[in-house]
């Protein structure tokens, strides 16, 4: 690759600036120190500007660590001993077996939606049903902001299943850690 001067790359560097002809070893290491800052400091702004525009955000090790597709999970055994977290450790259980959908309660192929799922498991029991969906929502604006405004929002924003399915097993632990 050519050497460029950086005057090619559109700096400008003053050229009434000369350095001296011997410079101590102290001098040199300094001109190299201050000639490198600034070029970290550029990378840095140019770095800042090219990246800019991609989202960020807290990583969870439960979005990295997935099990092979096609593994149907186990029954689980009866965890929660209080109503509104046993309903929403059966709506996690049925997201895991009967498959996710967005867009709908209930999918032609009976997959639910976060929702779905915490309705059908209810039973018809509407004040369980709102009481579940509630701290479904507090979970999910505990871990992604205030900024959520419903469950069924929630759950369409996603185009897989990992997050909506993981926030359905950490509201049932929520309910349970509130003696729901």
């Amino acid at each position: 690759m050519p050497h460029t001067r950086a005057s090619d790359q559109g700096t400008s560097v003053p050229q009434s600036v000369t350095p001296p002809a011997e410079l101590s070893l102290e001098e040199r290491l300094a001109l190299v120190d201050a000639v490198m800052t600034v070029r970290l400091e550029e990378a840095g702004v140019a770095y800042e500007v090219n990246t800019a525009h991609i989202p960020t955000g807290p990583l969870d090790l439960a979005d990295v660590v997935t099990v092979p597709a096609g593994t149907v999970p186990e029954p689980l055994p009866a965890l929660y001993p209080t109503p509104v977290a046993a309903l929403l450790q059966r709506a996690h259980h049925r997201l895991l077996t009967g498959g996710w959908c967005s867009g709908t309660l209930v999918d032609e192929d009976g997959a639910r939606c976060m929702l779905g799922a915490v309705r059908a498991e209810a039973h018809g029991d509407r004040g369980l049903e709102a009481d579940a969906a509630a701290v479904l929502l507090d979970a999910v604006r505990r871990s992604f902001g205030d900024d959520v405004e419903s469950v069924p929002s929630f759950n369409d924003a996603h185009g897989t299943s990992r997050i909506p399915v993981r926030m359905v097993a950490d509201a049932a632990g929520l309910a349970d850690a509130r003696g729901l």
